[in-house]
């Protein structure tokens, strides 16, 4: 088995979050572990609330985790506040200096709630995406990150933060092609196009891909590899579900869909 660890926030209704990421990591034959950092009470609607978790206790998961079961690669999703982000930096720092980071930058949810706090993104941009190996937002999380709007532009400013590589994913844009855009710091590019899937059920994708990603690094893929086998598999997950709703609003996509559950 390889472990793997998502840090991020909770979804009870299953289609986010550390849930979303471990459906993803068990479906892609990796052993998901998780470390906690933020209760939100949401379902496909929307989040009700949000309850952060005490910083001590986030950094005792932290310790549990690594004193025993080292992950391969590790995943980090929703932060929520600048304490927070500064606790994993700093446990990072000592723990994970060789370990691939795989960081999706949450700031908004799919339904347009706010889960990053405004005075934690600049601490996010100078204590955790310089460690990311990838990081993964769509296009408005980019221009939250760096003010700007065009597409280069974002791409170029996103790798100026000082992260190996970026997925900048286009899941936002309106068009019939859904592109994500790859960069790294070498120089090296990809576009990633797959026809785009006409469904609401879209809950939880920015988490479901950058766990794939993660679970593809893991097991050896290199970034632009990884980004391309995780797309695929989002592709597949958003088929599946597109015309099985669950809940009421974004309904979640279908993790399991290769395991044909």
């Amino acid at each position: 088995m390889i472990p793997c660890l998502s840090i991020a926030g909770f979804d009870g209704s299953g289609g986010a979050g550390i849930q979303a990421d471990l459906k993803t990591l068990t479906a892609l034959g990796c052993y998901g572990m998780t470390v906690l950092t933020a209760l939100p009470v949401q379902n496909t609607c929307g989040v009700k609330a949000i309850h952060e978790i005490p910083v001590a206790c986030i950094q005792q998961q932290l310790e549990a985790i690594f004193e025993d079961i080292p992950p391969k690669a590790i995943k980090i999703g929703m932060l929520y506040s600048q304490t927070i982000i500064e606790a994993v930096a700093d446990f990072l720092e000592e723990h994970a200096r060789h370990t691939p980071i795989i960081l999706d930058p949450v700031i908004v949810s799919t339904q347009g709630n706010t889960l990053l706090q405004p005075n934690a993104i600049a601490t996010l941009k100078q204590r955790l995406i310089p460690r990311a190996s990838l990081i993964t937002p769509n296009i408005p999380e980019a221009m939250c990150l760096t003010e700007k709007t065009e597409k280069e532009a974002l791409l170029q400013d996103l790798l100026r933060l000082g992260c190996d590589a970026v997925l900048l994913t286009g899941g936002h844009e309106e068009s019939t092609i859904a592109k994500d855009y790859f960069i790294d710091q070498t120089g090296a590019r990809r576009d990633f196009c797959s026809k785009r899937i006409a469904t609401q059920n879209t809950h939880g994708t920015g988490c479901t891909l950058s766990a794939a990603i993660t679970a593809y690094v893991a097991q050896g893929d290199e970034l632009m590899e990884a980004c391309q086998k995780a797309k695929n598999y989002l592709t597949g997950a958003l088929l599946s579900a597109q015309h099985n709703s669950l809940g009421k609003g974004n309904g979640p996509v279908n993790h399991c869909f290769k395991l044909d559950i």
